[in-house]
């Protein structure tokens, strides 16, 4: 990691170069599943709170994206159509 600054933001430490930045996380236990905890910078700096829907995605299955989803009906449309089967087994 050489050519990184490193700077703290809360009690993580983030680590950037001119390309971008980046912060190694952990995630905690929460009831049966994992949760990845945002730091509180974070959440000001992206104008997200817990009630913000969040859309969650990855491109290559190896890079978890995370963002504000700008329309949330449509996202869950889009959502519903792709996971309708797997819902409706779900469902039963």
């Amino acid at each position: 990691m050489t050519n990184l600054t490193r700077k703290y933001i809360g009690d993580t430490m983030v680590f950037g170069d001119i390309r971008e930045d980046f912060m190694i996380k952990k995630l905690v236990k929460h009831g049966n599943s994992l949760a990845l905890v945002i730091d509180r910078p974070i959440l000001e700096l992206l104008k997200i709170n817990e009630d913000t829907p969040l859309e969650i995605s990855t491109d290559d299955g190896q890079t978890l994206k995370v963002k504000p989803a700008k329309y949330f009906k449509d996202v869950m449309e889009r959502q519903n159509k792709r996971f309708s089967k797997t819902l409706k087994n779900l469902a039963k």
